[in-house]
């Protein structure tokens, strides 16, 4: 039956459940805390949209034995919405899933939530000041603001492997652990030696009949410090809100003042260093073993990893480690650069991200700039959150907001408050929309790289994932303090932006009476 819409020629709108002021990509840390603080300050109409079928970004996806966080608990939640009850001093994946999930229920955030909707494309529509969004089910939606985020830790990192789509055996990433392959009995070679690798191993290390590991570069690793929580602790937490206040910022400051090690006095590191010197002294008594777990560059260089069972787990008489990459696999072999063969039954890699290339949506911003060109030499934004030629867009743990030294937590709820004072004063302004001017970002950029310069990241002896390939540029790392970071987003300056009024606002016409 044909609608009177039709009939007549009326335009057909498309549904209004998507017509949203708020379009979030991705359900993990940074987009629900987002959500939640703009839930907060009173803006309803937001739309989540996640792939997969279940919040919790990096901690849905990494599901490997032993998986955990490298921050104390305490702290690595938000201020917002504090967990009394964490079981331990540094959190397992599932405790964390949990926790994240419980957040999206009590704030009413799995409701605006659609599931499995993978984003494709984003285009600015200059002459309506909307995004129009595209998702992998084909639904579309329009929008006021975009905000990406999408995650630094998304995207599995491969190694090119000549041959290895022969190898005759299971094949997978940590990121995508095949919980549905026993290793009991198996022979697994292991390929990477950094965060994730020194929880799995140790975890798979009984399992398995024999374990190979192919190093390229040994992480500094200090002791991790794990406890459980007392229920003495608990019951304080969930009952006394200045005694659990009083250990995050403890736990905080403890972190924080680590920051100077890493950016401003590489020397203030040498405790650290002896500490994991000491470490590898203690726990690795074979002369030729330590020397290969040694590292040769400056501690913080590379990303410091905490582990206490990492290095008993390589003394173990069926594990070996192997230095350098590989070369070759066979059908049920793998070939060090040296040119040895281990025969493996099951080959993991433990190789990381794609830190570079995170956001994979087809972005075009104003006049046709796509976000894959304006990033075409290395990623750049303002405050790690806006880019230049793509207004209302914003960015969640973008290009330099990492942490080497303190939870990334705060520096998600540092963005998010930012971009909902962005919106504030927007509202106030009686403005559509925002888009940081050119000159302040390049300053910015400026000012980055010449603080960068003196980091340990870039003077210590090393390359790491941190750096761009093509420049060598840091693109990860924020090189300050949080508090720093902290302090440049409590407020945004409109004066960085350009801001667009519609011209027949009340603001629009005060001005032009001005002229």
């Amino acid at each position: 039956m044909t609608s009177a819409a039709e009939a007549t020629g009326a335009r057909i709108e498309v549904p209004a459940v998507n017509h949203v002021d708020v379009v979030i990509v991705g359900a993990g840390f940074s987009g629900l805390g987002v959500a939640a603080l703009l839930d907060k300050a009173g803006v309803r109409s937001i739309r989540i949209l996640e792939a997969a079928d279940d919040v919790g970004g990096a901690w849905r996806d990494n599901s490997y034995p032993g998986c955990g966080c490298d921050i104390p608990s305490p702290l690595y939640s938000y201020s917002f919405d504090q967990k009394p009850d964490w079981t331990r001093l540094f959190a397992g994946q599932p405790e964390i899933l949990d926790y994240l999930r419980g957040v999206a229920r009590r704030r009413g955030l799995i409701d605006r939530t659609r599931f499995g909707q993978r984003v494709q494309r984003a285009r600015w529509v200059e002459a309506d000041g909307r995004w129009e969004i595209l998702t992998s089910t084909g639904d579309s939606y329009r929008a006021r603001f975009l905000i990406c985020a999408v995650g630094p830790l998304h995207h599995p990192a491969y190694p090119d492997l000549p041959g290895v789509e022969t190898f005759d055996g299971p094949v997978f990433h940590s990121a995508t652990w095949r919980h549905d392959v026993d290793l009991t009995g198996q022979r697994v070679a292991v390929i990477g030696t950094g965060a994730s690798a020194i929880q799995f191993v140790p975890a798979i290390v009984d399992q398995v009949a024999a374990l190979t590991i192919f190093q390229r570069t040994p992480p500094w690793i200090v002791p991790k410090a794990d406890r459980p929580f007392d229920e003495r602790h608990r019951r304080l937490a969930r009952w006394v809100p200045p005694y659990r206040w009083w250990v995050r910022e403890r736990l905080f400051w403890i972190h924080e003042n680590r920051a100077a090690g890493f950016v401003t006095d590489p020397a203030a590191m040498e405790k650290t260093a002896v500490l994991a010197r000491r470490l590898i002294q203690k726990q690795v008594p074979d002369p030729e073993l330590r020397e290969i777990v040694t590292p040769d560059y400056t501690i913080g260089c590379k990303r410091l990893l905490i582990s206490s069972d990492w290095y008993p787990a390589l003394t173990r008489p069926h594990v070996a480690v192997r230095r350098g990459g590989v070369a070759e696999v066979r059908p049920r072999a793998i070939v060090g650069e040296d040119g040895a063969e281990t025969t493996a039954d099951v080959l993991i890699y433990g190789t990381g991200f794609d830190s570079q290339n995170t956001v994979r949506i087809d972005i075009v911003g104003r006049d046709g700039l796509t976000l894959a060109e304006a990033w075409s030499k290395g990623n750049q934004a303002y405050l790690g959150t806006v880019v230049a030629g793509f207004p209302n867009m914003f960015l969640m743990v973008g290009p330099n907001t990492g942490l080497g030294h303190n939870s990334q937590v705060f520096m998600i709820e540092s963005q998010a408050r930012y971009i909902v004072d962005s919106l504030r004063k927007l509202r106030r302004r009686g403005a559509e929309c925002m888009e940081v001017r050119p000159e302040v970002q390049d300053s910015f950029n400026d000012w980055l790289d010449s603080r960068m310069a003196g980091t340990v990241w870039q003077t210590g002896g090393c390359r790491s994932w941190y750096q761009d390939p093509r420049s060598g540029r840091n693109t990860v790392l924020w090189p300050d303090t949080t508090i720093a970071f902290w302090r440049r987003t409590r407020r945004a300056r409109m004066s960085d932006y350009r801001v667009r009024t519609p011209r027949g606002s009340r603001s629009a016409r005060r001005r032009r009476s001005r002229s």
